[in-house]
C-alpha cells in the first residue's frame, strides 16, 4: 500500500508532493544541501492560515513550553518533524529573528544537562527562552557559587562540543507522573499535571542522557549552540510563594556566533554607561529620597530646566492644535470613581481612600473623571465638537516595591493628558490629528523611528472589558482606518486594550535600538456612557459623544528617563540644562566674561560662569564632565577682538570666532531644536 502523498507549499508559491511522514529537512535536502545546513528550525502555516510577520511561538511562556500548539495557528517545529497533511512550510535558518529563541531555549537544556552532570542530586524547573537570552530554575539545598558557574558554563561547552542530537519522543501522561514521582521531581510533577490531560501522550526532549519535559522546538543539536556566557544566579521562591521552597535561577544568554555575543555584551556595557539613574546622579538632574519614598520623584535645577522645556513645548503645540489647558484636583471623591469605573475595574493600582469630613477620598491615578466634568459642565453643541482638553496633570498610581525603576517605573508622575469629546463622524480625523502629534513629538526630541501596535480586546474575557460588542467592534474598526489612512504598519495585540476601548501604542526606537512605550492614543465609548455625557445635534435631539485619551509623553519623568538614556545624557543644545560654560582664562578676563554672560543672557541662553581660581584645563574638564554643549573660553585676545574661542561637545577646539557670529548660528539652532552643534 503507497503511503499517503501531501501537498507543500513553500515560501516562492510552489507546491511539492511528498510522502506522509516527510521531514522539514528532507525537504531542504532535496533543494540544497546548503539549505539544510543552513536550517534551524521550520515553520508550518496550516492551509489558509496567513504567515506571521514575527515569532509565531512565545518560547518563554510555560503554557507554550508544555502545552499543546493550537493546530489552526502557525507554528514552529524541529527539522525532524515527520509532516502529516497539507501545509506551507518555511525553512528558517539563523538570519531569521524566530530563530534566536529557539537557539536560546536549547541553550537552556545545554545549561541543564551540565548541571545535571555536575550535581546530580538537583532537581529541575523550567528553562525558557526570553528576550534576552534564557534561564532555568533549579531546586538545590546547597547554593551554587561564582565557581559552579564557571564550571557549569565550562560543561556547557563540553555538552555543546559532544554534538548531541535533540530528539523529541514522547510517554504516556501517567507513565511521565509515575517516573517523576519516583525521583522526587516535585516541579516537573506539577508542569505536567497542569499543562497535560489525562490520556495525553506527554512531550520530552532528549539530547544525550538528559531528559527533559518539553514541547520544544529545538535546534538539531547541541552543537549549533555555538556561543553562551552565564551571566548571573538569583532566588526565586517556587510559584512565586514565599512559604514554598527556594529555588536557584541561573541566567544565561546564547547567539549562533561568538561575534554577536561580544556585540551583545558591548550593548549592555553602552546601555549601562547610558542608565539614567546614574546619570541622573552624576548631572545633578533628579534624586529618590528615602526619607520620602518610593517612586517619588524630586527634580533638581537642573532636571527641572529641562522639565519646563519639554511642557512649555507640549502647552504650546496643544494650543497651536486647537487644544484647551485646564486643571484639576490631586484628590477627589471615591465615589467618581465608581461612576468611572476605576473602582472596580482599576482599583489595584490605586492608594486606598483617605477618610475626610464629607467622604472618601481617593488620589487620582488618572486626569479622564477630572476633564469629563469640566465637559458636562455646561451644555455642549455639535457645533462645540470637538472638544480638546489638556492636562499636564500629576496622577499617583500604586506600583509594588519591587517592580519601581528610577524615572521608568514610579509611584507619582506628571502625564501630558488629553481628551477629546467628538462625535461619531469626528473620531477617526481626530485620531489621526493625534497620530500626527504623536510623530511630531518623536520627531522634535530626536527619535527617528517608532513601531506601533494596536491593542484589542478579547471577548473570551468578557469580564475585563466595560461596554458592549457593537461599541468594540466600531471603536476597533476606527482605530484601525485611522492607522491604514496614515499608512503606518501595526501590529495587533490581543487582550492588552484598556477596560473602556482599544488603543494605538507607539514605541520608539532609541539609539541603541532599545523599545520604549510612550505615546498612547485611546478610544473611549465606556466614559461618556456612565457619566451621561451628551451634545445637542443638528436634529435638535440630545446624543452621546465619543472621547479620545492620548498621552503623547507617556509621562514627563518615564519620557525624561528615556531622553537621558537616549542622549547618554549630552543633551542637544536647546534641551540643555547648561548650554553653555564660560571660562575666563585669568581674573583680568572676569569683567569681559561678565559682559558675554549678558549678552547671552539677553539671548535666551542658559549660562554658567567658572570664576573659581583654577587652572582653564580644569574648568574645561568639569564643564565637559557636566555634558555642555558649549565652553566659550576668554582671554586677552578675545576680549580685544570682542571674541570667543568655543569648544564644541564631542568635537573639541574650534578656534576663536566673533561672539555676534557664535550667537547667531547657536539662536538658530535653538530655534529650530537642531540635534546638531
Amino acid at each position: 500500500m503507497s503511503a499517503q502523498v501531501i501537498s507543500i507549499t513553500l515560501p516562492d508559491g510552489s507546491i511539492r508532493q511528498v510522502p506522509s511522514g516527510t521531514t522539514p529537512l528532507d525537504i531542504a535536502n532535496s533543494i540544497s544541501p546548503r539549505l539544510a545546513a543552513a536550517s534551524v528550525v521550520a515553520r508550518l502555516t496550516p492551509p489558509n492560515a496567513a504567515a506571521p510577520a514575527d515569532s509565531t511561538e512565545e518560547i518563554s511562556s510555560d503554557a507554550a513550553m508544555y502545552s499543546a500548539a493550537d493546530s489552526a495557528a502557525p507554528r514552529l517545529v524541529d527539522l525532524a518533524t515527520p509532516l502529516t497533511e497539507d501545509t506551507q512550510l518555511a525553512l528558517l535558518t539563523e538570519r531569521d529573528t524566530e530563530t534566536l529563541k529557539v537557539v536560546r531555549h536549547s541553550a537552556a537544556h545545554v545549561m541543564a544537562t551540565a548541571v545535571l552532570e555536575l550535581f546530580p542530586e538537583t532537581k529541575l524547573g523550567h528553562g525558557p527562552a526570553t528576550d534576552s537570552g534564557f534561564f532555568y530554575d533549579f531546586y538545590r539545598p546547597t547554593p551554587f557559587t561564582p565557581d559552579d558557574l564557571a564550571a557549569i558554563e565550562a560543561r556547557m561547552k563540553e555538552v555543546i562540543a559532544r554534538d548531541e542530537a535533540f530528539s523529541r519522543i514522547t510517554t504516556p501522561r501517567e507513565e511521565a507522573l509515575a517516573d517523576f514521582d519516583r525521583d522526587g521531581d516535585f516541579m516537573k510533577t506539577h508542569f505536567v499535571s497542569k499543562f497535560t490531560n489525562p490520556g495525553d501522550q506527554v512531550s520530552f526532549y532528549r539530547n544525550g542522557n538528559f531528559l527533559d519535559f518539553c514541547r520544544g522546538p529545538h535546534v538539531p543539536s547541541t552543537g549549533r549552540v555555538k556561543a553562551i556566557k552565564l551571566t548571573n544566579l538569583a532566588g526565586a521562591y517556587w510559584l512565586g510563594d514565599e512559604k514554598n521552597p527556594q529555588l536557584q535561577r541561573i541566567y544565561g544568554t546564547a547567539f549562533f556566533s561568538q561575534k554577536d555575543l561580544d556585540a551583545h555584551f558591548a550593548h549592555l556595557e553602552e546601555a549601562a554607561r547610558r542608565d539614567h539613574r546614574l546619570l541622573g546622579k552624576q548631572l545633578d538632574l533628579f534624586s529618590i529620597q528615602e526619607v520620602a519614598g518610593a517612586g517619588l520623584i524630586f527634580w533638581h535645577p537642573k532636571g527641572g530646566a529641562i522639565r519646563k522645556i519639554m511642557e512649555d513645548w507640549m502647552r504650546e503645540e496643544c494650543i497651536r492644535r486647537g487644544y484647551s489647558l485646564v486643571y484639576t484636583p490631586h484628590v477627589m471623591r471615591r465615589e467618581l470613581w465608581k461612576i468611572s469605573g476605576h473602582e472596580g475595574f482599576y482599583a489595584g493600582n490605586m492608594y486606598t481612600p483617605m477618610e475626610l469630613d464629607d467622604a472618601e477620598y481617593r488620589l487620582k491615578p488618572m486626569n479622564c473623571p477630572g476633564h469629563i466634568l469640566i465637559y458636562k459642565n455646561s451644555p455642549k453643541s455639535y457645533r462645540d465638537l470637538p472638544v480638546r482638553l489638556a492636562e499636564l496633570g500629576n496622577v499617583y498610581r500604586y506600583e509594588r516595591s519591587g517592580t519601581m525603576h528610577g524615572l521608568l517605573r514610579v509611584r507619582g508622575f506628571t502625564q501630558d493628558d488629553a481628551h477629546i469629546f467628538c462625535t461619531p463622524g469626528q473620531i477617526e480625523d481626530e485620531v489621526i490629528a493625534c497620530i500626527d502629534f504623536a510623530e511630531a513629538v518623536l520627531k522634535t526630541f530626536g527619535f527617528a523611528e517608532f513601531k506601533v501596535e494596536l491593542s484589542t480586546w478579547d471577548p473570551a474575557d468578557r469580564k475585563t472589558y466595560a461596554g458592549s460588542d457593537e461599541n468594540w467592534h466600531i471603536a476597533i474598526g476606527s482605530l484601525e482606518r485611522a492607522l491604514t489612512r496614515k499608512g503606518i504598519p501595526y501590529k495587533t495585540i490581543k487582550g492588552e486594550a484598556a477596560f473602556y476601548g482599544p488603543k494605538i501604542d507607539f514605541k520608539l526606537v532609541d539609539v541603541l535600538g532599545r523599545l520604549w512605550q510612550l505615546s498612547t492614543v485611546q478610544f473611549d465609548f465606556n466614559l461618556p456612557a456612565r457619566f451621561d455625557l451628551e451634545f445637542v445635534g443638528e436634529d435638535g435631539e440630545r446624543h452621546q459623544p465619543v472621547m479620545v485619551h492620548r498621552a503623547l509623553f507617556g509621562s514627563v519623568e518615564r519620557f525624561f528617563g528615556v531622553l537621558i538614556e537616549h542622549y547618554a545624557g549630552a543633551f542637544p543644545l536647546w534641551l540643555a540644562p547648561v548650554q553653555i560654560g564660560l571660562v575666563p582664562i585669568s581674573e583680568r578676563h572676569h569683567d569681559y566674561a561678565r559682559s558675554v554672560k549678558a549678552q547671552l543672557d539677553a539671548a535666551g541662553f542658559r549660562v554658567e560662569i567658572d570664576a573659581r581660581n583654577e587652572k582653564m584645563n580644569a574648568k574645561i574638564r568639569d564643564f565637559a564632565n557636566q555634558k555642555t554643549p558649549y565652553v566659550l573660553i576668554m582671554g586677552d585676545k578675545e576680549a580685544e577682538a570682542g571674541a570667543v574661542s568655543v569648544r564644541t561637545r564631542g568635537k573639541g577646539d574650534q578656534g576663536s570666532i566673533p561672539l555676534a557670529d557664535f550667537l547667531a548660528r547657536s539662536i538658530n539652532l535653538v530655534k529650530t531644536n537642531s540635534m546638531e552643534l
